[in-house]
């Protein structure tokens, strides 16, 4: 799948914005049904729902048994960890607020990127983090606890 860098920019750009949406969504689901256990199980439902739906709309075959047992098992970590950041951010975002959540979380993200593709971790392609790549990110993490400091600090 080869395509432009302004699609796959816009792409991830629009996943990363619906995040706190879905966090925040969730959040309330939790207070409707009782429980963020409650609403994961529902979100996870529905995303398995339309998983499925994609995976027969695009006609992929079912990949076999043996190719399930042959995957590494540390390869089906990612499972469990997005469902500790689902439950994670339906319970966090109504207590500790949507900026406060996603700040931290993107924090995180930004650092362990930088670190994934500076060793190569996980299998990620390795692209040292050079001095002018590391004050970006630095710029960006000022400007995330900035933006957060400014709206506390206003209410």
């Amino acid at each position: 799948m080869m395509t432009s860098y302004p699609v796959l920019a816009a792409w991830a750009f629009a996943a990363g914005a619906l995040i706190p949406v879905m966090g925040s969504l969730n959040g309330r689901l939790a207070r409707e049904l009782g429980g963020a256990p409650a609403a994961a199980v529902v979100l996870f439902m529905v995303a398995l729902v339309a998983m499925a739906g994609l995976f027969f709309v695009l006609r992929q075959s079912v990949p076999a048994a043996a190719q399930f047992s042959a995957a590494p098992g540390t390869l089906y970590l990612g499972g469990l960890i997005v469902a500790f950041y689902v439950i994670s951010v339906t319970v966090l975002i109504p207590i500790f607020g949507v900026g406060n959540t996603i700040l931290f979380a993107m924090t995180a993200q930004i650092l362990m990127s930088a670190a994934m593709d500076h060793f190569g971790l996980f299998g990620a392609a390795i692209r040292p983090v050079s001095p002018m790549r590391l004050g970006g990110i630095l710029l960006m993490l000022v400007g995330l606890f900035v933006a957060q400091i400014s709206v506390t600090r206003v209410n």
